[in-house]
């Protein structure tokens, strides 16, 4: 089945001069779609599997393209505005046609130019992607797939008087209290967190720093902050020059050997031959 706003792998049923028309071939009732040559990024030959992305064109047929969009179906995304008009918004996502945003789905009027945290999904309606700004109606809070301790993508949402809400994995609501800050965040960065609590009542706690990460002593802390500051990473590790180590954390050797086996035993960092990684 061609579902639309996802990748598939489909086989290359035949060439033209217009394209490669494609097939699935688990399934004989679904028909072809097209690859139009100016979507293929390379040549293919009949009889070849290839993976696609699926949308609908200007003239609303099903096509497919070897383009990555910026956002699949059921995906949050920070999307900017190409046009505007009395009918909607129309997003750049990556796709040589715009994403449509109708006016219902946009809590404030949309400006061109303007960047904005949306949810793409399927219009029953009209069987066409289309985004929205209200993810409140496509947040899942009744069946939780998350636990505490876990490590989490982030979106960050919308502030309140208690912090931020955030989307967890595309698919829950969350919440950073604004204790749990200690630098800049901006309405639709993408980051990661760690589910701090899974209240009664399915709401979800969430912090920015790894659990345990408060319980840790000052050198430690301050190679957890270094590691958050170059996105989870440090090229430094047992075996490092002492003068390396030095240099870029102000410790001796010894200090940094003690603070990273405390990290490694609260198992919020892995050690690795070439360096040391937040879990």
């Amino acid at each position: 089945m061609f579902k639309l706003g996802t990748y598939q792998t489909l086989n290359v049923a035949r060439i033209t001069e217009y394209g490669y028309f494609l097939q699935n071939t688990s399934s004989k009732t679904d028909g072809e779609v097209l690859l139009p040559n100016k979507l293929a990024l390379r040549e293919l030959q009949e009889g070849e599997n290839v993976r696609v992305f699926l949308y609908k064109d200007g003239e609303e047929r099903v096509t497919a393209t070897m383009q990555d969009p910026d956002v699949t179906l059921n995906e949050v995304a920070f999307l900017k505005v190409k046009d505007a008009n009395d009918f909607g918004a129309y997003l750049d996502w990556g796709l040589d046609k715009d994403l449509f945003v109708p006016h219902s789905e946009q809590i404030d009027t949309m400006r061109e130019g303007q960047q904005y945290l949306v949810y793409m999904y399927l219009d029953e309606q009209t069987n066409r992607l289309a985004a929205t700004t209200r993810l409140d109606r496509f947040m899942e809070s009744e069946n939780i797939t998350v636990e505490e301790g876990e490590k989490v993508d982030l979106w960050i949402w919308k502030e309140t008087d208690l912090g931020y809400k955030v989307v967890i994995n595309n698919t829950h609501e969350g919440l950073v209290y604004h204790n749990e800050f200690f630098e800049d965040i901006f309405y639709g960065d993408k980051t990661v967190g760690w589910i701090k609590q899974v209240r009664d009542d399915n709401k979800i706690d969430v912090t920015l720093r790894p659990i345990g990460y408060d319980k840790v002593e000052p050198n430690a802390q301050h190679i957890l902050e270094r590691l958050r500051h170059k996105d989870g990473y440090l090229d430094l590790h047992d075996k490092s020059d002492p003068e390396k180590i030095h240099n870029r954390l102000e410790m001796s050797k010894k200090t940094f050997k003690k603070a990273i086996g405390r990290l490694y035993k609260k198992e919020i960092i892995r050690i690795e031959d070439d360096g040391i990684y937040l879990r």
